[in-house]
């Protein structure tokens, strides 16, 4: 797919899970042996044809590095295929990354180069798979700016996640973080709909509006005001081929941002 880019945001401190993060980033924590969390998103984007990778890192990010130079050199530079390291470049001011929206905008010349059309945008420490082709094929065919994966949850815990509010015809029509009163589904006033952290934009859509909020906000708020742009900017995608551990839910469907 040399019209996508994959954008990985693993340069979470995950404090939560210390002592384990005491010395590496979350998404570089052990999983099973010699596999880190990181691998879970990598092999995800592995089998769903995504190759031009580029996986932000930020605090103590040695070993996360350490192990994509061992264990994924695997892609063909000369087929346009890569796996990379972006740390902060400061090259929108003096800071480092600023949250998620900032580090996506700091490296707004890399998104320009690949000449990509669209960019699908994940987290680094979530533990789940999934197929991401159909979810892009859908973006594609809906003509969206953005596309955002959801999952059911019970309203009742639906406050821990940011959430997302449909019309009939599954266009997001409002994003809230973590609300007091998270809106419920149009068929099922039990429940509501759960981010799970992954988006795709078309390229244009997602640099004209980093650019207009100078990259300094939460994602979360890009989302919401891009979301009102036009009546089919945004579209709904309910995976039916995701596996993952209900018992981490909470702590790995929204991550640390």
């Amino acid at each position: 797919m040399q019209d996508v880019l994959t954008i990985i945001l693993a340069g979470g401190m995950g404090s939560r899970l210390s002592p384990l993060t005491d010395n590496r980033a979350k998404p570089a924590v052990p999983f099973g042996g010699k596999y880190r969390i990181l691998d879970f998103t990598l092999s995800n984007c592995l089998h769903s044809g995504l190759r031009r990778v580029l996986v932000l890192t930020q605090y103590k990010s040695h070993s996360l590095q350490k192990h994509l130079r061992d264990g994924w050199s695997i892609f063909n530079p000369e087929l346009g295929e890569y796996i990379t390291a972006v740390p902060p470049q400061m090259r929108k001011g003096e800071n480092w990354y600023e949250g998620t929206a900032d580090a996506i905008y700091q490296n707004l010349w890399l998104l320009d180069r690949s000449e990509a059309e669209y960019v699908v945008v994940l987290s680094g420490d979530h533990i789940y798979r999934m197929d991401y082709e159909p979810m892009l094929a859908q973006h594609k065919a809906t003509g969206a700016d953005l596309t955002i994966a959801c999952m059911e949850v019970s309203i009742r815990e639906a406050s821990a996640f940011g959430c997302v509010g449909t019309d009939s015809e599954r266009k997001i029509v409002a994003f809230e973080e973590k609300p007091e009163n998270p809106p419920a589904t149009p068929k099922d006033k039990t429940k509501s709909l759960a981010s799970m952290g992954i988006y795709i934009f078309s390229m244009k859509a997602l640099a004209e509006s980093l650019e207009l909020e100078q990259g300094m906000i939460y994602l979360a708020t890009i989302l919401a005001k891009i979301s009102f742009l036009s009546s089919s900017i945004s579209s709904l995608f309910m995976p039916t081929n995701l596996v993952t551990h209900k018992a981490a839910l909470v702590e790995t469907l929204i991550g640390e941002m």
